[in-house]
């Protein structure tokens, strides 16, 4: 097989992710039960071996599928260098630093890659979930915000609980899209290190791309706009938010899927929500290439 730079690749899990040019696909259907939503520490480890043997050392985009495995971008970036650091950028409408006792899942591995050496930092955008309202600010682990090294960028939430823990400096808090926007690409202005980006379509409203989770607000102008202020270039990136429906064989999967409240798929709708994923990820990979080049 011969190697094309910068190709995209397909973590081919769910079979959601549309036809895309020069693709490498990677066959995982097998891992899907045991991935899906969450997984255990111990199947991780074997998976991100997998990763190891299957990924060519030069490639482009990472797609991972559905949003419920959203935590595979730990192993992807666990595994770059660590002479250099680099800042992720994740767009998302949760925090995904939730806690979590049974090992990993799609809401709670922005605390590991928190903990990585190379990452100097991990800035979270988009987010207009209550998982960092007061109700649930004891479910978020503190200590990669205590400690410097993660952000919140959040649009019409009250987090007015983090001033009294003394963690106010990682809670960015915007009345709109366009004012977040704004402030993260001046930020970047005086940046000097390259990014990993992560890009988890609920971030999206729902008219931009349909997804199996509660949505954000953004547009996809905002979001080709905080892609073009990366402009020190990205070590790596991935893309997750693809609609697909699964029904697991383990009761505990089921009853952890049923406490997060995931919206019901509509199967009528599904080829068109697909169709619609595929067109945002065209002009998603676009903008990824102009500040990867």
């Amino acid at each position: 097989m011969t190697e094309i730079a910068n190709r995209p690749v397909v973590l081919d899990i769910d079979a959601s992710v549309g036809p895309l040019r020069d693709r490498l696909v990677l066959p995982l259907a097998r891992w899907q039960e045991s991935l899906r939503f969450a997984s255990s520490l111990s199947t991780m480890r074997r998976f991100a071996m997998v990763l190891d043997e299957l990924l060519p050392a030069d490639h482009g985009t990472v797609f991972l599928g559905s949003g419920d495995f959203h935590h595979l971008s730990w192993p992807l970036i666990a595994r770059l260098p660590q002479e250099k650091p680099f800042q992720v950028v994740v767009l998302d409408n949760h925090p995904d630093n939730m806690r979590f006792p049974f090992g990993v899942h799609c809401g709670s591995w922005v605390r590991k890659v928190a903990l990585l050496p190379q990452v100097d930092h991990v800035h979270v955008l988009g987010i207009t979930s209550t998982d960092i309202g007061a109700a649930h600010a004891w479910e978020n682990c503190l200590a990669p915000l205590r400690g410097g090294k993660l952000s919140y960028w959040s649009i019409g939430v009250d987090t007015a609980w983090s001033r009294r823990l003394g963690l106010a400096q990682a809670f960015r808090s915007f009345d709109t899209p366009a004012a977040m926007v704004d402030a993260f690409v001046e930020l970047q202005r005086s940046r000097t290190m390259p990014s990993y980006l992560s890009i988890d379509k609920d971030v999206f409203a729902p008219e931009v791309a349909h997804t199996n989770w509660d949505q954000g607000q953004l547009l996809t102008d905002h979001a080709l706009e905080l892609i073009g202020s990366l402009r020190r270039g990205l070590v790596g990136s991935d893309i997750n938010g693809e609609v697909s429906h699964y029904r697991y064989r383990s009761w505990w999967k089921r009853r952890l899927s049923a406490m997060d409240a995931q919206p019901a798929i509509d199967p009528a709708q599904l080829v068109g929500w697909q169709a619609q994923q595929h067109a945002l990820n065209l002009r998603l990979l676009d903008a990824i290439s102009a500040v990867s080049a």
